[in-house]
């Protein structure tokens, strides 16, 4: 394994020794290639536990399910179920690429120490329920500017019916939204990260490397990706562009993935929760009003606030250590 040198800031931990202008290219592929071959088993799998549960051949279930409103999407817990599980299978492909393409250690993606931070990941994870209890003041105040006809309440629909979703999204989306980090402010931002032009002797190149050694081409480059695999639109793509721009900052100035995680994991959870408790659960997207995209940023900006002071005072490693060296021997 090549590692990067001490010193070195999170977004550029791939620009080792072995670094080549293909390696991320061809590791990015070998992901997204990877993770889709995966989800076709489970496929299979659904269609055969559909087939033997309602009695349909299994050649009718095939073919309804290709259908938008096929019983496989019709159900929201199986849906959300698929959903979570096609986006969880891409993790192990992203830390195995890291180590075949780039030949480096996994755990280089989870922080600049080598490996996930756990007490810190629950401090973080902390800081993100206290966010989320501000994000909902924050949503009642959008809601008074919003001009719009007010959305039909649910009533709670018991725990017998509330079970089963609860249970998927307690087990499943703390890997969904941990295999979207690692990708999306993992490999992605370490990939870009990397290319910072400085051996480059063309005059654009020269240019742009001082802009290139900073993370913010990594960091906005990785948001756009992340917003092209959400179906939102209009003011919902800002939100979310937001959102990974913010986590995006939050990775290097923490030197770990551990924050953007935390926050995550928690505004999903809450998310597919709370409609669910109330028979409205559905992974449906589109445009969110400018009030609420407001709503949602600004208690981003503040756990973003508190989780990099709280870094400082903690005085985390934000950079690579330094190598370990020999042991000496006594006389």
């Amino acid at each position: 394994m090549v590692e990067a040198p001490p010193g070195t800031p999170y977004h550029r931990l791939a620009r080792t020794p072995a670094q080549r202008w293909w390696r991320p290219i061809a590791g990015t592929v070998a992901i997204l290639l990877s993770g889709l071959a995966a989800i076709v088993p489970i496929m299979v799998a659904w269609v055969l536990v559909e087939s033997l549960t309602s009695g349909v051949s299994v050649v009718r279930v095939a073919e309804v399910a290709g259908e938008a409103d096929g019983p496989l999407l019709r159900d929201s817990n199986a849906e959300l179920g698929f959903t979570l599980v096609s986006v969880a299978v891409f993790l192990p492909f992203i830390l195995l690429a890291a180590w075949a393409f780039q030949r480096r250690r996994p755990g280089s993606l989870s922080s600049v120490t080598g490996r996930l931070r756990w007490r810190w990941l629950l401090v973080c994870a902390g800081l993100s329920v206290l966010t989320s209890l501000v994000s909902f003041g924050c949503a009642w105040l959008a809601s008074l500017l919003v001009d719009r006809p007010a959305p039909e309440e649910g009533a709670w629909v018991g725990w017998g019916a509330f079970a089963v979703p609860l249970l998927i999204v307690v087990l499943l989306v703390p890997f969904q939204a941990t295999a979207e980090e690692y990708f999306f402010r993992g490999w992605l931002l370490q990939s870009i990260g990397g290319c910072t032009l400085e051996t480059r002797t063309g005059r654009v190149a020269r240019a742009l490397s001082p802009v290139f050694r900073t993370p913010w081409p990594a960091i906005c480059i990785g948001g756009l990706a992340f917003v092209s695999v959400h179906g939102y639109t209009g003011w919902g793509m800002v939100a979310i562009f937001g959102f990974a721009a913010i986590t995006g900052w939050l990775t290097v100035r923490t030197g770990g993935l551990e924050a953007a995680i935390a926050i995550h994991v928690v505004n999903n959870v809450v998310a597919f929760l709370l409609p669910a408790a109330v028979g409205q659960l559905s992974l449906e997207q589109g445009d969110i009003p400018w009030p609420y995209v407001l709503a949602d940023l600004a208690p981003l900006l503040l756990y973003a606030a508190l989780v990099a002071r709280l870094a400082r005072r903690r005085e985390l490693e934000t950079v690579s250590p330094p190598a370990a060296g020999p042991v000496p021997v006594a006389a």
